[in-house]
């Protein structure tokens, strides 16, 4: 990364036009910069990814999470074989290039459960396969790879080891850190990232965030803004910002112009949102791929994460094909393929 970390810095304290969807100056042109960059590599082009969220329990008990354990006013579900199949037709139907099998790291779901769904996908619809299964043993990362699945996305959250314990109870970085190590050892496309605007945060500690990120060959690397769970001890927190979100989605494609970058979901739950606009907004900041939930309507906004995540009254197909359309619609082009990293077979020096 050619700027310095005080360069950076400087960048995300840099004063806003307005907390709104309009930008100052030097933001749009940190824009287009990294919009220049994603379409040197991706033209145009935007991945898609279904994302099916099988199973709501979660044994752990972060205080930014609504799926944590401690929270007891979530009605849980977990799907069936025969469900998540249902889900990866319609995923298949609407042009999804991969199936992403997200959950809580449910105590109750057998490894060897996931191995015979990624079997199933692939012998189906031979389609990549990501998984979002959190801190798992060695021997189940390997099963899983041996069974087909393509990538692992697993996030840091934060680089801040005292922030990462303090809202990970029980939790240490170097572990999580450890596990990234190993996901790329077993030969998986590894992802990772963080969430921008957790209390605490700083811009200093937001740009360390950006460096180390940066600094681990990453395959995707995915990071939205912080948004208040009221059942968590962070309800009270103010959400993260709009433009602070975007300019680390530009400052990550400058820095890492072959890694794929999703336009988060959860840019569209900000307050100041209207549908799907933060996704639209990211992607004309260097992201190059959307990961709309293609979860069974009945229970996705169970899934609630964060408030908004899987909003009730935008389900099923049709809501889909609005994202689609509106992605069509700001200049970008769907594709169907896998969107397999590029970081495997170029390796381009860093933009800023």
């Amino acid at each position: 990364m050619s700027l310095t970390r005080n360069e950076i810095i400087e960048i995300l304290k840099s004063p806003v036009a307005q907390e709104g969807t309009s930008f100052s100056d030097t933001d749009n042109s940190l824009f287009t910069a990294a919009t220049a960059t994603a379409r040197a590599l991706f033209n145009s082009t935007v991945f898609q990814r279904g994302l099916i969220e099988f199973s709501s329990y979660c044994r752990k008990n972060c205080h930014y999470c609504g799926l944590r354990s401690s929270n007891t006013e979530l009605l849980r579900y977990r799907l069936t074989h025969d469900e998540i199949m249902q889900a990866v037709d319609n995923a298949h139907a609407l042009g999804m290039g991969t199936i992403v099998l997200q959950a809580g790291e449910d105590e109750d779901v057998n490894p060897h459960f996931v191995y015979t769904v990624v079997r199933a996908i692939k012998e189906k619809y031979n389609l990549a396969v990501t998984l979002s299964l959190g801190d798992h043993p060695d021997d189940v990362y390997r099963l899983w790879r041996d069974s087909g699945a393509d990538r692992y996305l697993l996030k840091i959250e934060t680089s801040d080891s005292d922030l990462y314990s303090l809202y990970r109870p029980g939790e240490h970085l170097y572990d999580r850190l450890n596990r990234i190590e190993t996901l790329q050892r077993l030969g998986y496309e590894t992802c990772s990232g963080i969430i921008i605007g957790l209390p605490g945060m700083t811009a200093e500690t937001l740009t360390d965030d950006l460096l180390l990120l940066s600094s681990m060959g990453l395959d995707m690397i995915a990071c939205g803004p912080f948004i208040p769970h009221p059942q968590t001890p962070l309800r009270h927190a103010e959400q993260g910002r709009l433009v602070e979100s975007l300019r680390v989605t530009a400052l990550l494609r400058l820095a890492n112009p072959a890694a794929n970058i999703p336009a988060i979901s959860a840019l569209d739950s900000l307050s100041i949102i209207k549908k799907n606009e933060g996704r639209v907004l990211a992607l004309n900041a260097g992201a190059n791929v959307i990961m709309p939930s293609i979860t069974p309507d009945d229970v996705r906004s169970r899934y609630a994460i964060y408030p908004g995540k899987n909003d009730p009254a935008c389900t099923g197909h049709a809501a889909v094909k609005q994202l689609q359309h509106q992605v069509q619609q700001a200049g970008f082009t769907l594709s169907s393929q896998a969107g397999s990293s590029m970081r495997r077979t170029f390796r381009a020096q860093p933009a800023i």
